[in-house]
């Protein structure tokens, strides 16, 4: 004769999986709006912390190879930070003064130049537009002039908005005492706080969380490391290319082409704009140098779409261009400054938990249905599937 079943055995053990998966759901739904609500909360004051997280993160690979090499941890952390602090301070010193003066140069001469490229527009005669395709030249001038100060107005807006910033970052005293400070025990302590927060995942699901944390980190080194070390050459590059061919304020919208190209296309079509405009006010009617100066561009675009991007960044960021401008739009409008360093690496996250999401999707009984492997689709249109 067959068992009765006791109570509280199996009967009652079945829902356990469920109400398991269901307080994993509730604790992480949690634990997430707990981080946006601090980020909220104290994005005034994280600004030294989220950087010198940041600086330890990208400079933790060199720990590691001077690790390799045989130093200890805490001279390799020693010998990395005081290198990047003696680079900073000689960039405060030489190349900061450089870009205020040519900045407060090029803010007193913008108007000036708005209105030179305005008055060669106005002179321009499109007649052989209106004879060929019934343009108006009239209307092509006002139109024109009209988009030029549009052009002016953000451009102006930008520049205020990116002064704005940089003076509320410089005024906060704490972040340049802060920043190396927290980046110092961050990087000495990297390899022990990732085995601890390792040591806390639940064991039945280690595999798949360091599974999802490797693809992460390979998304976020490839585009924070990688891409960094693309816009900082290209800045140079575009510098030295505009420096060279005797453009006004060459080394400041070289850098700040260069800076900006974390945006895809956005910081090299902002760059040709604003040195196009300058080289026509500065050298018109001279197109030799007007095409010089555009030739920087698209030769910085070739060195970067086939040389930098695929040596530094490769295949493996898995960002795609309009994700990634979302992102860095959404975090800088939540959290300011602290939500941009922080957008990368979320975005990041979100965008392989969703991939992950979706692959379990896809293996689902709710995608496949409940038919056992083998069986033919019951719906014909998929038979062939």
């Amino acid at each position: 004769m067959a068992r009765a079943t006791p109570p509280g055995t199996d009967a009652e053990a079945e829902p356990a999986p469920k109400a398991s998966l269901t307080r994993q759901i509730l604790f992480w739904l949690g634990a997430f709006v707990a981080v946006i609500a601090f980020l909220l909360v104290f994005s005034s004051i994280l600004l030294p912390f989220v950087a010198g997280m940041v600086l330890a993160y990208f400079l933790d690979p060199v720990a590691d190879w001077l690790e390799r090499h045989g130093l200890s941890r805490l001279a390799a952390t020693i010998v990395i930070l005081f290198a990047f602090l003696v680079s900073f301070v000689v960039a405060l010193m030489v190349i900061v003064p450089i870009l205020a003066t040519q900045f407060a140069g090029f803010a007193a001469n913008l108007p000036a130049y708005l209105a030179t490229l305005q008055a060669l527009i106005t002179e321009f005669d499109p007649g052989w537009l209106e004879r060929t395709i019934g343009v108006n030249a009239q209307s092509l001038r006002e139109a024109l002039s009209g988009l030029i100060s549009q052009g002016a107005g953000f451009l102006t807006g930008l520049f205020q908005s990116l002064w704005t910033s940089g003076l509320a970052i410089i005024n906060i005293g704490g972040l340049l005492v802060v920043t190396p400070v927290v980046a110092f025990y961050m990087l000495l302590d990297w390899d022990r706080m990732i085995a601890k927060v390792d040591s806390w995942v639940p064991r039945d699901h280690v595999g798949t969380v360091r599974r999802l944390a490797r693809d992460i980190n390979t998304a976020t080194a490839g585009f924070l490391r990688g891409q960094g070390t693309l816009c900082i050459i290209l800045g140079v590059l575009y510098a030295i290319g505009l420096t060279i061919v005797g453009l006004n304020f060459g080394l400041l919208i070289g850098l700040f082409a260069g800076l900006i190209s974390f945006i895809p296309y956005i910081g090299s079509l902002v760059g040709l704009v604003l040195s196009v405009g300058v080289a026509f006010v500065q050298f018109w009617p001279d197109w030799t140098m007007v095409a010089a100066v555009a030739a920087i561009f698209f030769a910085g675009q070739f060195v970067e779409g086939n040389i930098l991007q695929p040596k530094l960044v490769g295949k493996s960021v898995g960002l795609h261009p309009v994700w990634l401008m979302f992102a860095l739009f959404a975090f800088g409008s939540l959290f300011g400054f602290v939500g941009l360093l922080l957008a990368v690496p979320a975005s990041a996250a979100v965008a392989v938990l969703v991939r992950f999401a979706l692959g379990r999707y896809l293996d689902s009984p709710l995608y496949r249905g409940h038919r056992q492997t083998g069986d033919l689709p019951a719906d014909p249109a998929v038979r062939s599937e």
